[in-house]
């Protein structure tokens, strides 16, 4: 339901299953046939428990071009895992009074004072007819995707043919270029009435460099990559030896290459959506201060009020929000500012692997994480795959439950 949170969150549940190693060797076989069938070029997979690792392994290679090995400290390009690191650092913001959830983006962007919503008109040949938004875009519609931005690929063909028309990636751009293109877009509905994955976190990217004054990644690297030691979390490689580091897709993945070629090419754009590279122990540290309740090593990211808020659906009944195909977080799962948050088993019969209250996010490029606070564990997969990640990530999660069953 609307506003109903996750368990609290920060006590170890010390008391809880340990997994089984026969089990666990499931995993290891699962993933070792995907490299031998030539499916995967490689993965790295991470469970840790009680803040301590219980499985890492590390399998195939990083590139089958230079078949140098996967490693722990194997560079991934996260894609949309980015979105929880930028949603925390708003939260931040939140936090200290500096941002609200309630502020209208134009307060900051002055120019989504004039965003229209696209709405289809016409019965035969229905045209894009543009209409006034029943209320502003606020910034809780960009932390919980609800304020009508959308991507190229997601919607109705109207919507998308808008996006792939403004051509928003033209030239050399950065946050502030795109934020500004995308106001010249319809919106896909009303603020605060669907449920819409899209540039909403990009443009609360920009948001975080206005109210901060700092580029996104020095801001993320002041407030959270530094304090919780993300060493090798960043929006573009150093070096030579960084770049040896970076897992690469498949060759025949053609969407995950055409992605990595844009991102080189647009090096000065910091995309709060989709554009941090990172290793899996980097992620696990990320991880782990969400399941101590906004806390790790002493310090504290977030108040316990404010990361309540963070990790409590906001979008259930009696929210106003709709959902549709597009809704990604999926059966069972409401969404909070950048995670989604399980408040329910869900209609499949038996329900998915997993707990109330777990929170977890993934990305087009086959990444994953979740935190359990039922189990006190964290468990992340790392690989490069736009082509097998539907049917490889549940395969992950239940393989990692299962282990976990006595």
């Amino acid at each position: 339901m609307a506003g109903s949170g996750a368990p609290a969150r920060g006590q170890a549940n010390l008391n809880g299953p340990a997994p089984s190693a026969a089990k666990l060797e499931r995993l290891s076989q699962f993933f070792e046939n995907e490299v031998t069938t030539g499916k995967l070029a490689g993965a790295v997979v991470l469970i840790q428990q009680h803040g301590r690792p219980v499985y890492l392994k590390s399998f195939g290679v990083r590139d089958v071009a230079t078949k140098l090995p996967m490693t722990p400290d194997t560079i991934f390009a996260i894609h949309s895992m980015t979105k929880p690191i930028t949603s925390l650092a708003a939260m931040m913001l939140i936090d200290e009074g500096k941002l609200s959830l309630a502020d209208p983006l134009s307060r900051y962007i002055p120019a989504y004072a004039d965003v229209k919503v696209g709405v289809a008109a016409g019965d035969r040949t229905p045209v894009l007819e543009l209409v006034p938004p029943n209320r502003p875009v606020t910034i809780e519609d960009l932390l919980r995707h609800t304020s009508g931005i959308s991507y190229d690929y997601i919607g109705s063909d109207l919507i998308m043919m808008a996006y792939r028309d403004g051509d928003i990636f033209r030239g050399n751009f950065n946050n502030k270029d795109l934020a500004e293109r995308i106001a010249l877009l319809p919106l896909a509905r009303q603020p605060g009435t669907l449920w819409r994955y899209g540039h909403s976190t990009d443009v609360l990217g920009r948001v975080i460099e206005i109210v901060s004054g700092k580029t996104l990644y020095q801001f993320l690297k002041e407030r959270i990559l530094d304090p919780l030691g993300m060493t090798s979390t960043k929006f573009v490689l150093q070096d030579a030896a960084e770049t040896a580091r970076m897992a690469e897709p498949l060759p025949t993945d053609s969407v995950l290459l055409r992605a990595g070629e844009e991102r080189r090419q647009h090096s000065a754009w910091e995309s709060g959506g989709g554009g941090l590279l990172s290793t899996i122990t980097d992620y696990a540290r990320f991880a782990q201060m969400l399941l101590n309740g906004g806390t790790f090593d002493g310090k504290q990211y977030l108040s316990p009020a404010a990361f309540k808020l963070m990790t409590t659906d906001h979008i259930g009944p009696g929210s106003g929000v709709g959902r549709d195909y597009y809704y990604f977080p999926g059966d069972g799962f409401g969404y909070g500012y950048g995670v989604a948050v399980r408040v329910e088993p869900g209609n499949a019969k038996p329900p998915p692997p997993g707990s109330i209250g777990e929170l977890k996010w993934d990305s087009g490029s086959g990444t994953y994480f979740g935190v359990d606070p039922k189990l006190d564990m964290v468990y992340l997969l790392m690989e490069q795959t736009q082509l097998e990640r539907s049917r490889i990530t549940p395969a992950f999660k239940a393989l990692v439950y299962d282990a976990f069953e006595k």
